[in-house]
C-alpha cells in the first residue's frame, strides 16, 4: 500500500494529474509539462555573468500550438487540491512575479481532485479527477464566454509558419500575435504593437501577416518604412518565406501583380512638385487592406508629415493601419498613441531583461573636468581659424556642437581605447555615437591614432558610418554580420540609432546629448540583443554627456545592472530629464541643415583630464549608490529580510538550507562569488550574511562543528553511524551545508567503506526517516 503522504510532487503528476487529462483525449502533444517560457535573467557580475532560473509552468495545455487554453499547477498530497490555485492565476494574468501567459482556464490539483478558475467568466468549482474536461469541452466553452465571431475563429484556427528548422513563437510574441490578429478579424482599424528593440518585431509581423493572408482575412499588404535597411532586412530575413509574393517598391513603379508590398515612404509620397500624382496614387484607395509601418514611432503620426498622406490615402473601410514601434511615444511632436490608439501589446526592455531574452547592461559614467568646469575664453581669444570666440561660458551642451576643443575629442578618443586594451576587449564591437558627422569624422581620427597598430593591419578596424559616406556604409553589413572581424570601432551620429542588428556589439559610447526618450531607447537597443554563442551575454553603456540620466526617468522602464561613474564626487549638473525643443536651424535635427549653418569655434590649445574615478550603480529608482559585490547583497538581502530575526526565522524553517541559498542567489544574494572574491572559504554562507547584512560576529565552518562536537550530540549515535556522522561534518566543513544535506554524498569514495548509501540508510540508521532525522539534528546543532 502506497502511502500517499510520502508521494512527490512529480509522483502526483505522473500517477494521478497526466492519466487524468490522458483519459479525456488530450494527447501528448496537446500539452506540454515542465514548460519553460523565459531564459532566466541575466546578472552582471564582476568577473562575468550569472543565468537565472527560467520560469516555468506544470503543464500548459494547447487547443493549437497557437492557442494555449489552460494551465495545471500541480502540488504534492502534503498540499490542498486547490493549494496552487493563486499561483496559475499569477502564471495566468502576471501577478508578482510571473509573466502574463493569457490563458482562460487554470487548475490547480494535488492528484485527489481539480480547482477550476475560468479567467472570463471569474468563477471557481471543484471538480473529481475523473472529470477534466475535454479539450473540445474547453474551446466550445471559451468560444461560447468570448462570443467569438466566424472571422475570429478562422484566424485562431490558422496556425503560425513553422518548418522544422525554423523556431516557434516565445511566449510574449505568442500574445502579440494573437492579440493583434484577434483585433484585425474583429474588425479594429488602428493596431499598434510595442515591443523593446532586439524582441523580434519583425518576427512577430510577419506571423501577424501570415496567419491573416492564410485565413483570408487580409489579401493585400503595404509594409512601409523609412529606410532602406529596415526593408531589406524585413524581406531576406524574417519575411522570407512569403517572398514569391512580395516585391519592393524601386523608382516610385508598383506593380499590382504582387499580394505584398514593401516600400519607403520617401519614394511614395514623392517629391513637392509631384502633388496630386504622388507615386502611391498608382493604386486606388481601396487595393491595400492592411498597411503595416514599421518604427511607427518616426514620424507616420504626425498630421501634416509627407508620410501621413500616404495613410490618409489608403484609409478606406476595410484597411487596417498596423503600427509597430519599441518607443510608443513620441516626444518631439505628436504621439502615435493620439494616431493609434493604446498599445494592443507591450513587451518591455524591463521585461525582456527579467526574461533573460535580452542583455542586461552595466554603465560607465565618465566626466572631464572641461564638462564638469564649462570652458570660458580669455578676453578677444581667437580659434584655431581666427574667429573671434564670443565670450561666454561654454558647457557640455556646447562641446562639438558650437565648441570643438580637440584634446577633449582625442580624451575620448583615449579613455575608450584604453578601456578595451585594459579589459583585452579589442576586438568587441563598438559604436561611438557623436553629435554630428563632422564630430563623427574628428572621432574616427583620433580613434585610429589610439590604434594605429591594429589600424595598420587593416583599414576598417575603426571606419566612420554615416550617410554621407558611402564607403562606411558599404560596411554595414560587415558590421553586423557576427562572422565579420571588422568593422570593430565605428562612429556614427544618427544613421544607427535604429534599423542596425549588430548583435555582439558590447559597447556603445555616447559622446552625444540626448534630451529625447525616444532617441535613447532606441540608441540602447542597439546594444540589448543576446548572442552568447559569441560571447555577448551584456554590454557597457560608457556615457560622456550625461545622457544616462535618462534611466532614472519615469519613462525608461529598465534598469542598469551595473554602473561605474568616473567622478571624483564633484557632480556635474546634468539638467532636466524632459526633452527640449530642438531649433529647426540645428543640422543635428534630423541631419540636415535649413537655414545658415551655425558657427563653431575649433580650439587646438586646451587640454582636457579626466576626473578620477569611483564606482557606482544605478538602482531600480534611478539613484546612484556607492556599489561593490558586497554592498549589492547587503541591500539584497536586507531587501527579502528587513531585521536579523526575519532572517534567522527563515533560516531554521528552512528543511533544505541550499535550496534556499539558492533561492537567494536567484534575487541578488551572490555569497559564492564573495566567498571566492576574499578567499573566505572556511566561512558557512549563514555567517557572511548575517556578517554583512546584519553586523553579526561571523563563526568560522570549523568553528561551528568543533561545537557541535562538544555538544555531546554525536553520543547519541554508536560505532559506523557516528563515524558516518563525522565524516559528514567534515564533508560541510571543507564543503558546505550542501554535502550535508545532499544523500547522492554517500557515493563518494570516503563513505564506500560503510557499504554504500542503501547499507548505510538502511541497515546503519535503520531507514530513511531515521537518516534525515539524524542529519537534521546535526543542522539544527551547527546553526544553534
Amino acid at each position: 500500500m502506497v502511502n500517499k503522504s510520502n508521494l512527490s510532487e512529480e509522483d502526483v503528476k505522473e500517477r494521478y494529474i497526466t492519466p487524468a487529462i490522458r483519459e479525456k483525449g488530450w494527447k501528448p502533444t496537446d500539452y506540454r509539462m515542465e514548460y519553460e517560457y523565459t531564459d532566466g535573467r541575466i546578472t552582471v557580475l564582476k568577473n562575468g555573468t550569472k543565468r537565472g532560473k527560467r520560469k516555468k509552468i506544470d503543464y500548459l495545455l494547447n487547443y493549437h500550438e497557437n492557442v494555449p487554453i489552460a494551465i495545471i499547477e500541480a502540488k504534492d498530497l502534503n498540499h490542498t487540491y486547490d493549494h496552487g490555485m493563486q499561483q496559475g492565476i499569477g502564471y495566468a494574468e502576471g501577478l508578482k512575479d510571473y509573466e502574463a501567459l493569457e490563458v482562460p482556464f487554470v487548475y490547480a490539483s494535488n492528484g485527489e481532485a481539480f480547482l477550476e478558475h475560468d479567467m472570463i467568466t471569474g468563477k471557481e468549482r471543484k471538480i473529481a479527477m475523473v472529470d477534466f474536461p475535454s479539450k473540445e469541452e474547453l474551446w466550445n466553452r471559451y468560444k461560447q464566454e468570448k462570443g467569438l465571431t466566424d472571422n475570429q475563429i478562422k484566424a485562431i484556427d490558422e496556425p503560425y509558419y513553422t518548418t522544422r528548422e525554423s523556431k516557434q513563437p516565445r511566449y510574449y510574441q505568442r500574445i502579440a500575435i494573437n492579440r493583434t490578429v484577434d483585433a484585425i478579424a474583429k474588425g479594429q482599424r488602428r493596431v499598434m504593437l510595442v515591443m523593446a528593440t532586439g524582441t523580434g518585431k519583425t518576427y512577430t509581423a510577419f506571423q501577424i501577416v501570415y496567419r491573416l493572408l492564410q485565413a483570408g482575412i487580409k489579401k493585400r499588404v503595404l509594409y512601409l518604412a523609412d529606410r532602406n535597411i529596415l526593408v531589406d532586412q524585413a524581406m531576406t530575413d524574417d519575411f522570407s518565406p512569403l517572398l514569391s509574393k512580395a516585391t519592393k517598391v524601386q523608382n516610385g513603379k508598383m506593380d499590382s501583380s504582387y499580394q505584398i508590398h514593401f516600400a519607403l515612404y520617401q519614394q511614395l509620397a514623392g517629391r513637392e512638385e509631384d502633388a496630386g500624382h504622388e507615386p502611391y496614387r498608382q493604386f486606388s484607395p481601396d487595393f491595400f487592406d492592411l498597411v503595416v509601418i514599421d518604427e511607427a514611432h518616426r514620424g507616420s503620426a504626425k498630421q501634416d508629415s509627407q508620410w501621413r498622406k500616404i495613410l490618409d490615402y489608403f484609409d478606406g473601410p476595410n484597411v487596417t493601419h498596423f503600427g509597430m514601434t519599441a518607443t510608443p511615444k513620441n516626444d518631439k511632436s505628436a504621439s502615435n498613441i493620439d494616431y493609434f490608439g493604446e498599445p494592443i501589446y507591450t513587451y518591455s526592455l524591463k521585461q525582456g531583461i527579467d526574461d533573460g531574452f535580452l542583455a542586461p547592461y552595466r554603465v560607465i559614467r565618465v566626466n572631464l573636468d572641461v564638462d564638469v568646469n564649462g570652458f570660458r575664453p580669455t578676453k578677444g581669444e581667437t580659434d584655431a581659424n581666427g574667429q573671434l570666440i564670443e565670450d561666454r561660458k561654454y558647457t557640455s551642451k556646447d562641446f562639438d556642437r558650437k565648441m570643438v576643443i580637440t584634446n577633449r575629442t582625442e580624451q575620448v578618443a583615449k579613455y575608450v581605447s584604453d578601456y578595451l586594451k585594459r579589459n583585452q576587449e579589442r576586438f568587441n564591437k563598438t559604436i561611438i555615437f557623436c553629435e554630428d558627422i563632422d564630430h563623427a569624422e574628428r572621432m574616427r581620427t583620433a580613434l585610429v591614432n589610439e590604434n594605429n597598430d591594429l589600424v595598420s593591419q587593416d583599414s576598417r578596424y575603426v571606419m566612420k558610418i554615416t550617410g554621407d559616406d558611402n564607403e562606411g556604409k558599404a560596411q554595414l553589413s560587415n558590421f553586423e554580420d557576427v562572422t565579420s572581424k571588422y568593422p570593430v570601432l565605428v562612429t556614427t551620429s544618427k544613421l544607427l540609432t535604429t534599423g542596425v542588428n549588430v548583435k555582439t556589439c558590447k559597447l556603445i559610447v555616447l559622446d552625444q546629448n540626448i534630451n529625447s526618450m525616444t532617441e535613447f531607447k532606441q540608441i540602447i537597443g542597439r546594444g540589448t540583443r543576446l548572442d552568447e554563442s559569441h560571447g555577448k551575454s551584456f554590454f557597457t553603456i560608457m556615457d560622456f554627456k550625461g545622457a544616462s540620466r535618462l534611466f532614472a526617468d519615469p519613462e525608461f522602464d529598465g534598469e542598469p545592472v551595473d554602473a561605474i561613474d568616473d567622478n571624483d564626487g564633484t557632480g556635474i549638473d546634468f539638467g532636466s530629464s524632459r526633452p527640449h525643443k530642438k531649433n529647426p536651424n540645428d543640422p543635428n535635427n534630423g541631419g540636415s541643415t535649413v537655414g545658415e549653418e551655425p558657427k563653431k569655434y575649433l580650439v587646438n590649445n586646451k587640454q582636457v583630464k579626466i576626473i578620477n574615478s569611483q564606482a557606482e550603480y544605478l538602482d531600480a529608482d534611478g539613484k546612484l549608490v556607492t556599489t561593490s559585490l558586497r554592498d549589492y547583497t547587503k541591500k539584497n538581502v536586507l531587501g527579502q529580510y528587513a531585521t536579523l530575526d526575519e532572517f534567522i526565522k527563515r533560516w531554521r524553517e528552512s528543511d533544505n538550507k541550499q535550496a534556499l541559498l539558492d533561492d537567494m542567489e536567484e534575487h541578488g544574494i551572490f555569497y559564492k562569488e564573495i566567498i571566492d572574491d576574499e578567499k573566505l572559504n572556511d566561512l558557512d554562507p549563514f555567517d557572511l550574511l548575517v556578517h554583512l547584512a546584519y553586523n553579526q560576529k561571523p563563526l568560522s565552518k570549523s568553528e561551528r562543528v568543533a561545537n557541535v562536537r562538544k555538544s555531546g550530540l554525536l553520543d547519541k549515535y554508536q560505532g559506523e553511524a557516528r563515524k558516518i556522522l563525522e565524516a559528514l561534518l567534515d564533508k560541510y566543513k571543507n564543503d558546505g551545508i550542501a554535502d550535508l544535506e545532499n544523500r547522492q554524498t554517500l557515493n563518494l569514495p570516503e563513505f564506500e567503506k560503510f557499504g554504500g548509501p542503501v547499507k548505510i540508510i538502511v541497515k546503519i540508521f535503520g531507514g530513511k526517516k531515521q537518516y534525515q532525522d539524524a542529519v537534521s539534528e546535526v543542522k539544527e546543532k551547527i546553526y544553534s
